[in-house]
């Protein structure tokens, strides 16, 4: 048996690891970055883990193996003598995300001819749930539907890898959105700038699409990156 023939005849045996389930640490994990992208937890907050593991109904070692997912993707900390708490990201911290983010969306975009099927609708449809966010004035569930453009963005290369990692980057946006003291002058204008990338998109001008997509990267970035030298001045 060859090198190459005996690496296959072993990977039979990792079928079963393959086929498992998600395990309830990661259930957990995702539902607590669920929390983050949605804006229910603020950089710096505490989580108890008596109060968790007695609400999720999970043991104590699930929901700390839970953690220490979070912590790798450095959505949470973890401080001897401090326990666990949400996050606070930096500067250099948003200069990097939008480093990631051109990377990720900008190529998306400009494959879109390629996109799997329903992949430009669930572009329109996160469109339309911003509008009607903004229309009841709820300027935190516009920041969410923000988040599930991009999500959806990101879903226009049809690959799970890219749309995981996506995930995890925008949970880390939404904590550093919490620097902007007014959402709604923050979120409001990139609504028209979601509809007129998704009208492109669906008439076919990805390059036109890709092009108005990475000014809008560069005046979000600036933006964030103004507000974190703002509130530093403001704490010295």
């Amino acid at each position: 048996m060859t090198v190459a023939q005996d690496g296959v005849e072993r990977l039979a045996g990792d079928r079963a690891e393959l086929e498992r389930p998600p395990s309830t640490a990661e259930l957990v994990a995702e539902a607590l970055r669920g929390q983050i992208i949605d804006g229910a937890l603020a950089p710096g907050t505490r989580l108890s883990e008596k109060e968790l593991f007695t609400r999720l109904g999970v043991s104590r070692n699930t929901l700390r193996e839970a953690f220490l997912l979070l912590v790798h993707e450095r959505l949470l900390v973890r401080r001897p003598h401090h326990g666990v708490s949400v996050a606070k990201p930096t500067v250099a911290d948003v200069i990097d995300l939008y480093r990631v983010r051109r990377a990720l969306e900008l190529s998306a975009v400009r494959a879109a001819a390629q996109a799997p099927p329903g992949a430009l609708d669930a572009v329109g449809a996160a469109v339309r749930e911003g509008e009607r966010a903004a229309a009841a004035a709820d300027w935190k569930a516009l920041g969410t539907a923000n988040m599930r453009f991009h999500a959806a963005i990101a879903g226009l290369t049809g690959s799970q890898r890219v749309a995981e990692v996506m995930r995890q980057l925008l949970a880390e946006m939404r904590l550093v959105f919490h620097v902007m003291a007014a959402p709604r002058e923050f979120h409001e204008p990139y609504l028209a700038m979601n509809r007129e990338i998704h009208l492109l998109l669906r008439d076919g001008a990805a390059e036109r699409a890709a092009e108005r997509l990475a000014d809008y990267l560069d005046v979000a970035e600036r933006q964030l990156v103004d507000a974190f030298a703002a509130r530093e001045a403001d704490t010295r």
